[in-house]
């Protein structure tokens, strides 16, 4: 039985493309090697860094009772409601009259983050800033200001702050190794799919199913390919002779 080919369909090659990349395999390695090192010198050169810092605030009920259950779920509450006061605009604002930030509400309230660990009433407040110190402070001033805007608002004991920030050693982003990793596989990829791309788009008649699929004529034989070398023989009379140069 005669196999039907379709003009518009593509057969993929999997062992072809396979031969492909391990024949370029340069061409990979030196793909995975240019990607990492570009995010690399991108990661340490162009992008500016950033740094976080973090104060912990305990989220009181208004009378202290014993722990609870129906207490740790009134202080949960509250918690989602600190979260909301504490990147108000009365209180950034006032934040930034403080520090004498040179920045305003709107990018303020973007460098401000609100966590709540699930079944407790901790709320910590994380602040990103590309210097360090600066983080510290802007996260402490959030937190002292917060504590008393919270207390005055809602007529109720004020968070009391946990944990203060700290002075970050190390940036958090942009991760020199993440995008480094990132970068080289990436370049990997890309030149991995080109040369699939290659593979799949020659139509380069090779094997006896070429011939059928693109010819639709039936192979009767194969011709084996000679090796070339280096001085050409020819065979006269049974006789073998070298070519060689003469003059004219």
């Amino acid at each position: 039985m005669e196999k039907q080919y379709n003009d518009d369909e593509i057969e993929i090659d999997l062992k072809a493309i396979l031969l492909e990349w391990k024949k370029r395999w340069w061409m990979i390695a030196a793909a995975v090697a240019a990607g990492g090192l570009f995010a690399f010198l991108l990661s340490k050169t162009i992008l500016s860094p950033v740094y976080t810092s973090t104060s912990m605030m305990y989220v009181l009920s208004k009378e202290t009772t014993i722990t609870s259950l129906a207490d740790l779920q009134i202080g949960t509450q509250l918690t989602q409601d600190y979260k909301v006061l504490v990147t108000s605009r009365p209180v950034l604002e006032e934040v930034i009259d403080n520090l004498g930030l040179d920045m305003s509400y709107e990018n303020l309230k973007e460098a401000v983050s609100i966590d709540n660990p699930s079944d407790t009433r901790i709320m910590t407040v994380t602040v990103e800033n590309g210097d360090p110190v600066m983080a510290k402070t802007i996260v402490d001033e959030i937190a002292r200001t917060a504590s008393g805007y919270i207390a005055s608002i809602m007529e109720m004991v004020p968070p009391k702050i946990v944990e203060e920030g700290q002075v970050a050693r190390f940036q958090s982003s942009p991760s020199v190794k993440k995008n480094a990793l990132m970068g080289a596989a990436a370049g990997g990829v890309l030149v991995c799919g080109i040369l699939t791309l290659l593979v799949v788009l020659n139509d380069t008649v090779r094997t006896e199913e070429d011939v059928e699929r693109y010819l639709g004529l039936s192979t009767l034989a194969q011709v084996p390919e000679r090796e070339k070398k280096g001085r050409s023989e020819v065979h006269n009379g049974g006789k073998r002779t070298r070519g060689k140069k003469g003059r004219r």
